[in-house]
C-alpha cells in the first residue's frame, strides 16, 4: 500500500475543476441532460466554465450558511449537478452527503436523521411530492435547486454572492459522504478522507496509462457514487474530453456514441449488459472504443466477449476492477477480444502491487475452495473512516486493516480470487448462484437478465427477462439447465420492474420478496 501513501495529499475535490482549468483549459464535458442549477448554460461547457460554476455556487452556499465542516445533503431529481453541488460543497469545506435520487422519502428522512441537521439541497418537486413534511425539522435549511416551494430557499436567489477562495482541508478530513447500495436493507453512509480517496485515484489511473491521444471518454455512473469523483479526476487532469449520461437507455447512448464516437467507457455492470444490444447496431456506437472499465461487479462473459466483438479497435479491451463503495478498487483482470466463451466469469483478479491485498478467511477451518468459499477480505488505504452514525456497525466489518466484503470466494493456487456470491445470497446446497446465472446467459442468448432467488423449503427460482420481452423458449431452456443445479420454473419478469439501487443492481432479496407475495402461477409480464 505504499504506492497509495507516497505524497498523497488527498484528492482535493473542491479544486478538482479549476486544476483541470489550469491544464486543459479548452477541454469540454458533455452532458446529456441539463443542469437543473443552470440550465441556461446547456448541455455542453468547457472546463474552464464548470469551474466557474462550482465556484459560483460554492460562494451560494457560504452565503446561505455553510462553513467548514457542516454537511450538505444532496438529494435531488437525476442529473450531473448533483456531482457539481457536492465538489461546490467540498471547496468551502464542507462535507457534502449524497442520496441517490432513487432513494423513497422514508429512506431520506431516516438517513437525514443519522446526519444531524445538515444543510438540504433538494428541488421543488421532490420536495413537495415525495418527501415528508419533517425532513424541514431535521435540516438546518432547506435549499432548491429547481423551482420554488414554503419554507426553502432557492439557490436561485442567493446568485451574485461575493466569490469564496478554495478551503484547504487536511488529507485525513472528511471530503465526501456517499450510501452504500441498500440491497439489505437502510443504505449506510459511508464517510471518505481526502487521502483515501486519492488512495483509490492510484490504481484506477493505470487503466488509462496506455492511452496515448486525448480521445473521449464516456461514463455512466451513478452521480452519487464515489467512483464517479475519481473516474473524473482521471479523465480530465489528463484532459479527455468527457460525456456523463443520466440516462443509460441503449437506442439513446447508441446515437450519442455515434456522434461522438469515445475510446473510454465506464459503467455499471448492469449497464453493460443492456448496451449489449449496441452490438448490432448499424451506426456502430461502440467503433471506436478502446477500453470497456467497470469498477463494481464481475461482468457475464457473453456481455464481455459481445461488446469487446463490436469495437474495430485492434487491441481493445475490457478491464474488470472488482471493488466496494467501503473499500475502493481491490483486484483487476483484463480480458481480450479471444476471450474463451467457456472462461470463468466469477474470477475477478488479482490485487494491485504496492497498493491492494486481498485474503480468503475460511469458514470451517480448511482452505477455502469453490465448494466451500470463504469471507473475502481486502486491505486498501481507501478505506472510508467510519459509518457516519453507525460506529459500531463499521467495527464490525473492520479488522484492523482488514475489510470484510460481505462476498464469497477462494483463491485458486496462482492467486486469482473467484466471486461465488454475497453471503446473504448464498443459498445453501446450490453453489454459486452467479456462476450458475453467468452459464444461463451464454447459453440462452434471447435473456437479457436472470436472477436466481431462493425459495421458502423448495429448490430456489429462476426469474428471468429476454428481449423485448419476447415469450421464453420452453424446450431452450430446459436443455440449458439439464446439467445445472435443481431449479423450478422459471418466472418472466420484464427487465424495467426489477427491483434495482442506484447502481443498477438487482435487489435480490427484495425481488424474492415480491415473488413470495404474488400467486406462484401468476405471470408478471
Amino acid at each position: 500500500m505504499f504506492l497509495q501513501r507516497m505524497g498523497n495529499r488527498g484528492i482535493r475535490l473542491g479544486t478538482l475543476f479549476e486544476r483541470a482549468a489550469s491544464r486543459h483549459p479548452a477541454n469540454v464535458l458533455l452532458l446529456d441532460r441539463e443542469l437543473d442549477i443552470a440550465p441556461g448554460r446547456g448541455r455542453i461547457m468547457t472546463v474552464t466554465e464548470v469551474a466557474d460554476l462550482v465556484d459560483d455556487f460554492g460562494s451560494r452556499l457560504w452565503r446561505a450558511g455553510a462553513r467548514p465542516g457542516d454537511h450538505v445533503v444532496v438529494h435531488k431529481r437525476n442529473a450531473f449537478d448533483i456531482t457539481l453541488l457536492a465538489i461546490a460543497a467540498a471547496r468551502i469545506g464542507a462535507v457534502p452527503v449524497l442520496l441517490s435520487p432513487h432513494l423513497d422519502g422514508g429512506t431520506v428522512t431516516a438517513l437525514l436523521r443519522r446526519v444531524e441537521r445538515p444543510f438540504l439541497i433538494t428541488d421543488a418537486e421532490k420536495l413537495t411530492g415525495e418527501l415528508p413534511p419533517e425532513v424541514h425539522a431535521l435540516s438546518r435549511r432547506v435549499l432548491l435547486a429547481s423551482g420554488t416551494a414554503e419554507h426553502a430557499t432557492p439557490l436561485a436567489e442567493l446568485a451574485g454572492a461575493p466569490r469564496i477562495p478554495a478551503m484547504a482541508m487536511p488529507p485525513e478530513h472528511p471530503t465526501l459522504v456517499t450510501h452504500t447500495s441498500g440491497t439489505t436493507g437502510l443504505p449506510k453512509l459511508a464517510v471518505h478522507s481526502s487521502f483515501g480517496l486519492e488512495a483509490r485515484y492510484r490504481p484506477q489511473s493505470l487503466a488509462t496509462a496506455f492511452l496515448r491521444r486525448r480521445e473521449p471518454v464516456a461514463i455512466h455512473v451513478s452521480f452519487v457514487h464515489s467512483r464517479l469523483f475519481t473516474a473524473l479526476a482521471i479523465a480530465l487532469l489528463r484532459g479527455f474530453p468527457v460525456l456523463l449520461l443520466a440516462d443509460a437507455e441503449p437506442r439513446r447512448t447508441a446515437a450519442l456514441f455515434a456522434t461522438l464516437r469515445p475510446a473510454v467507457l465506464e459503467a455499471h455492470p448492469n449497464t453493460y449488459l443492456s448496451w449489449e444490444e449496441m452490438a448490432d447496431d448499424p451506426l456502430q456506437p461502440l467503433a471506436n472504443v478502446k477500453l470497456f472499465s467497470s469498477t463494481f461487479d464481475a461482468l457475464h462473459p457473453r456481455t464481455v466477449r459481445t461488446l469487446i466483438g463490436a469495437s474495430r479497435r485492434r487491441s481493445a479491451r475490457f478491464g474488470q476492477i472488482y471493488g466496494q463503495s467501503e473499500i475502493g478498487p481491490s483486484v483487476a483482470r483484463s480480458y481480450g477480444r479471444h476471450r474463451s466463451p467457456d472462461a470463468d466469469g466469477r474470477c475477478v483478479g488479482m490485487p494491485f502491487p504496492g497498493m491492494t491485498r486481498v485474503r480468503v478467511v475460511s469458514r470451517d477451518g480448511r482452505r477455502p475452495t469453490a465448494a466451500s468459499p470463504g469471507h473475502i477480505e481486502i486491505s486498501s488505504d481507501g478505506r472510508i473512516r467510519t459509518y457516519l452514525g453507525e460506529q459500531q456497525r463499521f467495527d464490525g466489518q473492520a479488522a484492523e486493516e482488514w475489510w470484510r466484503m460481505g462476498d464469497l470466494g477462494y483463491r485458486t493456487r496462482w492467486g486469482c480470487l473467484h466471486l461465488t456470491d454475497r453471503e446473504v445470497d448464498e443459498i445453501p446446497g446450490f453453489g454459486s448462484t452467479l456462476t450458475v446465472e453467468d452459464r444461463l446467459l451464454t447459453r440462452l442468448p434471447e435473456l437479457s437478465e436472470v436472477v436466481i432467488v431462493p425459495v421458502d423449503g423448495g429448490p430456489p427460482r429462476p426469474v428471468v427477462c429476454t428481449a423485448d420481452d419476447r415469450p421464453l423458449d420452453g424446450a431452450a431452456w430446459r436443455a440449458a439447465v439439464v446439467d445445472l443445479p435443481r431449479m423450478t420454473a422459471p418466472v418472466h419478469w420484464r427487465r424495467a420492474d426489477l427491483p434495482k439501487t442506484g447502481t443498477t443492481k438487482v435487489r435480490r432479496l427484495e425481488l424474492a420478496r415480491l415473488l413470495a407475495d404474488r400467486d406462484p402461477g401468476q405471470d408478471p409480464r
